[in-house]
């Protein structure tokens, strides 16, 4: 089948790091979507309040020192920065066959590492991000980061919130809208 010249999305898999049995969410983003809103389908995605920083590495290999993020980022990047607010998906992605993956770091105090696969682009009507899969509940902010989530997990620290159920996950909670006007700290 010929691929479409009219590909407008992409399917965006998403999972944090070091963790098991796997969190992970999988979406469509429109390819127009600058890396600033894919940040913020992100943060709804998996759950997170954008509190914190955020950046989106890669590279050649193992060696991912191209960053793109907010701008003050600039000067703490030995490869080359973009801006998310000037880069789109499409600009990103180019004509580079998919899957192509990156990694997305939130809140560099816990250090919360997520791969970004863009698993494939597609042709579809729909607008603004769209949720496809998920498993797993996220972690809370500000928990600790994987190592803390993991010993909690394990009955070794006590920091989640009573209630919290690590297994649940509820597809038509996720509000992609809402995120869009919370305060975000650079």
């Amino acid at each position: 089948m010929a691929k479409s010249a009219n590909e407008n999305r992409v399917v965006v898999k998403v999972f944090l790091y070091g963790i098991q049995p796997q969190i992970w969410r999988r979406f469509s983003i429109d390819v127009g979507a600058t890396f600033l809103e894919l940040n913020d389908a992100i943060q709804a995605a998996m759950g997170w309040d954008n509190k914190h920083p955020h950046e989106f590495r890669h590279g050649k290999g193992k060696r991912l020192v191209d960053v793109i993020g907010p701008v003050g980022l600039e000067d703490q990047t030995p490869g080359e920065f973009q801006d998310e607010t000037k880069l789109t998906i499409a600009d990103f992605l180019g004509k580079r066959r998919t899957p192509i993956r990156i990694l997305y770091r939130y809140d560099f105090a816990d250090e919360w590492v997520h791969e970004l696969v863009f698993e494939k682009k597609e042709s579809s009507e729909q607008s603004g991000p769209v949720m496809i899969d998920g498993a797993r509940n996220c972690p809370e902010e500000d928990s600790g980061g994987t190592f803390q989530y993991m010993q909690a997990q394990a009955g070794d620290t006590q920091w989640m919130s009573p209630g919290y159920d690590p297994e649940a996950f509820d597809i038509k909670a996720v509000d992609f809208m809402a995120k869009k006007t919370r305060k975000r700290k650079s």
